[in-house]
């Protein structure tokens, strides 16, 4: 094993090993062991105590983060000519049909959420092979195909996100950035935990939520004690 550097030395002290910390102090500890120069990445990791491979315990769901992401979302709008006005005035950035269809054939995936309506649906079925991979599918349940295309482009870039839990029953997401203050991530986290919570299957037994870990891009991860939540 390497040595340490001075910044991970100094993560290393702050992360007493085995510790699981109120999300209150987690929220403030992943802001002080983050050296990045950039603006890092916040993540939270959630294990979930399902069987992902059975259909009556795949957790899948939408949150809107009371502070956002932090990350500029670019949107692409999938729609008729008669609702392309609205799209552009929310603040889609792409916005047309058929020439967005035909780049997304010829490997343009430089976007990061696509909105549509159920009528554009039958079109885009054709690129499943290129959006299914990278998440981008449109999706009712994520709210992305929908007859109000300015209302959910509003709700993607003011912080709506969609997630769901992997094969290793390990739900992921980015909630924030490392500029945000410890109580803007605490809100994001306790607002994401709540709602995975919310959306826990009938089918799920024993402990539903196994462990809770905060990271930054780079850093260790700091444990959290999934029965401090719901402090303020």
């Amino acid at each position: 094993m390497g040595k340490l550097t001075k910044n991970q030395k100094l993560a290393a002290e702050k992360i007493e090993a085995g510790k699981a910390y109120s999300l209150k102090e987690a929220s403030e500890l992943v802001r002080e062991i983050t050296f990045t120069k950039f603006d890092a990445s916040l993540d939270i990791d959630v294990r979930l105590g399902v069987d992902p491979r059975k259909s009556n315990q795949m957790v899948r769901g939408v949150v809107s983060l009371p502070h956002g992401t932090g990350k500029e979302v670019r949107v692409l709008v999938l729609c008729t000519p008669d609702a392309e006005a609205a799209a552009k005035e929310a603040g889609a950035d792409y916005v047309g049909l058929d020439e967005y269809i035909d780049k997304i054939k010829g490997g343009w995936t430089d976007i990061d959420v696509i909105i549509t309506m159920p009528s554009i649906m039958g079109k885009i079925g054709a690129l499943g092979r290129v959006l299914g991979p990278r998440g981008l599918m449109p999706n009712p349940k994520s709210g992305t195909v929908t007859m109000d295309v300015a209302k959910a482009v509003r709700e993607v870039k003011q912080g709506k996100i969609d997630f769901k839990v992997d094969k290793s029953g390990i739900v992921h997401t980015s909630i924030g950035k490392s500029s945000f203050t410890s109580e803007q991530i605490r809100d994001n986290a306790k607002e994401f935990i709540a709602t995975i919570i919310k959306l826990k299957p009938s089918a799920a037994k024993g402990t539903y939520i196994k462990s809770i870990y905060l990271s930054s891009t780079m850093s260790k991860g700091v444990k959290v004690d999934p029965k401090t939540v719901e402090e303020i």
